[in-house]
């Protein structure tokens, strides 16, 4: 038994260069297991530079709604690092127990990763809509 492990694992390690060079995977039409978490990884990765992008100017309005209220007035940016650190530890904990759908499989990474996508997409639309007035598209 442990020859027969010991096996697969070499052969799985000898597969995977042929996933490699993941900008090659066409995620239109990802059919390995493999294609198909690296396809989800790079979904969460653009969400979350959309996100940091959007965080920018958010965090700037909230500055500048500090920077007009008299000073027992102020508060936004607190209000907006506070909100925002919750929703990572939210994010992190409900994406990581999405993933137990799956746990220790081949396709946990793939679920957790598109779960961290869909509320990150969906933190970014909060930010446009409630710092930057911006309407949904």
């Amino acid at each position: 038994m442990k020859r027969f492990t010991i096996s697969f694992a070499v052969i799985s390690t000898l597969s995977y260069p042929a996933f490699a060079q993941d900008d090659q995977i066409d995620c239109a039409n990802a059919m390995a297991q493999v294609e198909m978490n690296i396809c989800a990884a790079r979904d969460y990765e653009t969400a979350d530079k959309e996100l940091n992008a959007i965080w920018k100017e958010a965090h700037a309005a909230a500055k500048e709604t500090d920077a007009e209220q008299p000073e027992e007035l102020k508060g936004a940016e607190k209000a907006l690092l506070a909100g925002q650190r919750g929703w990572i530890a939210y994010r992190d904990g409900q994406c990581e127990l999405a993933g137990f759908e799956a746990r220790g499989g081949s396709m946990e990474p793939m679920i957790v990763s598109g779960c961290k996508a869909d509320l990150t997409r969906a933190r970014t639309k909060e930010l446009r809509e409630t710092l930057l007035g911006e309407q949904p598209q």
